[in-house]
């Protein structure tokens, strides 16, 4: 059905939803930018680009949202941020009773969208503004942090939830929204319907919901920055096996943050292990949303997205490659092999190499072995099966989950509330949970212990490569029989 012109005059030819939408949207869009924007694609009668933006809303999931910046309810940008913000914020008031009491922590990426006015520091100050007009205090970062922040954050105050601005390795032009749950794990069903109902039924802007400027000294906002960095970094500390080793280690390391956050924080990380800090890609160490030096800033990509990385490897004679995503929740690694070529390790790979290590290095520290019926190791159905076969031949459990640290990250969580140690969790696309401080991927700590890893087998002249080779020989048996 069409008609003439949309509700509101704005526009002929619209269909009559579509009128509906981009006429709420002229009322409640206070971004010159992204209102501009509707104004003239209204005024050109560009059907494709109107249906392309107010089509369909972003669905929100339990990965949160995912799109692309821009304007319209299909999109990032201020109003929808906006929009389930204040959903988010009315579930959260009926799930818990002292959401007052306890508050949120709510970080940002170094996303930026000029032609929208959108970025990841922008949609956070709303998200904020939008709680604290509530009355709910919000523990807001003042700087970009790795994703694995906010998690932490959630578990280590003790908080009701924790939002993420970021699209992790998605597109430049990509942003998401990405929350967490009280016990520290993302959000999964049934949350994800009930927030999604809730974004429907608060869809008009509240009162205070535009003007950022009220949380500028609010007694309701806190800065966790200070805090948060010094406890994390601590807690790391106590996943450093080898000390010794690590001063002494003769080890180079390379690390790039893809034009993202890691670069401080894995400089931090290995100087919690006692390493001296990986030398840094200069061209791709600062935030840029423009991810100007690679295609797509995703390091899954392996050696197009690491050329710069092997080049400075290369001059500084550096043999291990570190490489984050622009979030810092996925880590890459490469290694430069006796040809001369660089290998990059699978996921899976990868996965193969952190387990056997964490669990060997815990195995030296507990020698009472009683323990190993309270500990635990997880993966995906996606993965590889070499946790499961390692587990048959040490004895201690392994525990296979759908697909998604949301899963692994809620199963963690169930287990260590049942007294169990859960060892690590991985899954093939470069995402490892190596310190439970953290139920989710977190880079920034695999970075150091991989770095601990290659160091301690450099002391027994082997590579990264020989050692994986080692461990497929020892249990290649187990994993056919875990298939």
């Amino acid at each position: 059905m069409t008609a003439a012109a949309a509700p509101g005059g704005v526009g002929p030819g619209l269909d009559a939803r579509l009128g509906q939408e981009t006429e709420r949207w002229l009322r409640w869009d206070k971004n010159p930018l992204t209102l501009a924007s509707v104004k003239k694609l209204i005024a050109e009668g560009n059907q494709e680009e109107l249906q392309a933006c107010f089509g369909a809303r972003m669905e929100f999931g339990t990965a949160g949202l995912r799109a692309a910046m821009g304007p319209g309810v299909s999109r990032m940008n201020d109003l929808t941020i906006i929009q389930t913000t204040q959903g988010f914020c009315r579930y959260l008031e009926k799930q818990f009773s002292d959401l007052k009491q306890r508050g949120v922590v709510i970080s940002f990426d170094a996303r930026a969208h000029p032609s929208s006015g959108g970025n990841s520091k922008r949609f956070a100050r709303l998200a904020a503004t939008t709680f604290v007009s509530q009355g709910i205090p919000v523990y807001l970062f003042s700087d970009i942090t790795p994703t694995p922040f906010v998690p932490y954050t959630v578990s280590h105050l003790k908080l009701c939830a924790g939002i993420m601005v970021t699209a992790s390795h998605n597109p430049k032009q990509d942003n998401g929204y990405k929350v967490y749950w009280d016990n520290g794990a993302q959000i999964i069903s049934p949350h994800d319907k009930g927030i999604s109902q809730a974004i429907e039924e608060n869809l008009e802007p509240w009162p205070q919901a535009w003007d950022d400027s009220v949380i500028n000294g609010n007694p309701l906002l806190h800065d966790p920055s200070a805090s948060i960095n010094k406890d994390y970094f601590e807690d790391l500390k106590k996943y450093c096996f080898h000390r010794s080793v690590n001063r002494e280690a003769k080890v180079k390391f390379v690390h790039t943050s893809v034009h993202g956050v890691g670069h401080k924080f894995v400089q931090s990380a290995f100087r919690a292990f006692d390493f001296v800090p990986p030398e840094p890609v200069p061209e791709q160490k600062d935030p840029d949303p423009e991810f100007p030096t690679v295609k797509y800033p995703n390091p899954e990509e392996g050696k197009g997205v690491l050329t710069l990385s092997f080049a400075l490897a290369d001059k500084t004679k550096a043999r291990i490659v570190l490489a984050n995503d622009p979030d810092a929740d996925r880590l890459a690694v490469a290694e430069k092999q006796d040809n001369g070529e660089w290998r990059v390790f699978s996921g899976n790979e990868l996965g193969a190499l952190l387990g056997w290590w964490l669990f060997t290095s815990w195995k030296e520290k507990n020698q009472d072995l009683s323990a190993l019926k309270d500990t635990y190791m997880l993966s995906s159905t996606v993965s590889s099966k070499i946790l499961r076969a390692i587990a048959l031949k040490e004895g201690f459990h392994f525990e296979e989950t759908l697909t998604g640290f949301k899963w692994m990250g809620n199963r963690a969580k169930q287990l260590i509330e049942q007294g169990k140690n859960v060892l690590f969790a991985f899954e093939e696309a470069i995402g490892y949970m190596c310190c439970p401080f953290v139920l989710d991927k977190d880079g920034v700590s695999a970075a150091a212990i991989t770095a601990e890893l290659a160091s301690f087998l450099a002391t027994k002249n082997l590579s990264l490569s020989q050692q994986l080779k080692a461990i497929y020989v020892e249990f290649f048996l187990l994993v056919q029989a875990a298939r």
